[in-house]
C-alpha cells in the first residue's frame, strides 16, 4: 500500500473514531470538546498505548484484558495540563478513554 493510500486509511479512521467518542460521551462534555481537542486526545491516547506496557498484557482466563481507565485518564490529563492543550479534568477524559476503547473494540 502506497504511503498516501495508508494516511489517507489512517485519516478516516480517526474521524470515525472522533465521530464515535462525539455521539458516546455524555452531552455536557460534547458541546465543551471540539474536534481539535478530541484529535489531540486521540493522539497523546494512541502514544499513550503504544509506549505503555498495556498493548503487551497477557488476557485473563476470559480472553479480557484489565484496563485502569482511571489511571489512563489521569496521565492523559498530566500530558494535556503539560503541553497546556486543555484543562479536562481527569474524570472528563475518562469517558473520552471508554469510548474511545469502545470505537477501538468495534473493529475487532
Amino acid at each position: 500500500m502506497a504511503a498516501d493510500d495508508e494516511l489517507m486509511m489512517d485519516a478516516a479512521d480517526d474521524a470515525r473514531v472522533v465521530g464515535y467518542i462525539r455521539t458516546h460521551i455524555p452531552q455536557e462534555l460534547q458541546e465543551r470538546l471540539s474536534d481539535e481537542t478530541l484529535y489531540y486526545l486521540l493522539d497523546v491516547l494512541v502514544e499513550y498505548y503504544a509506549d505503555s506496557d498495556l498493548l503487551d498484557a497477557e488476557p485473563d482466563d476470559e480472553g479480557f484484558v484489565s484496563i485502569d481507565v482511571d489511571a489512563i485518564a489521569e496521565d492523559i490529563a498530566k500530558i494535556a495540563h503539560k503541553e497546556g492543550f486543555t484543562d479536562l479534568t481527569a474524570e472528563d477524559i475518562a469517558f473520552v478513554v471508554e469510548a474511545h476503547l469502545d470505537a477501538e473494540g468495534q473493529d475487532a
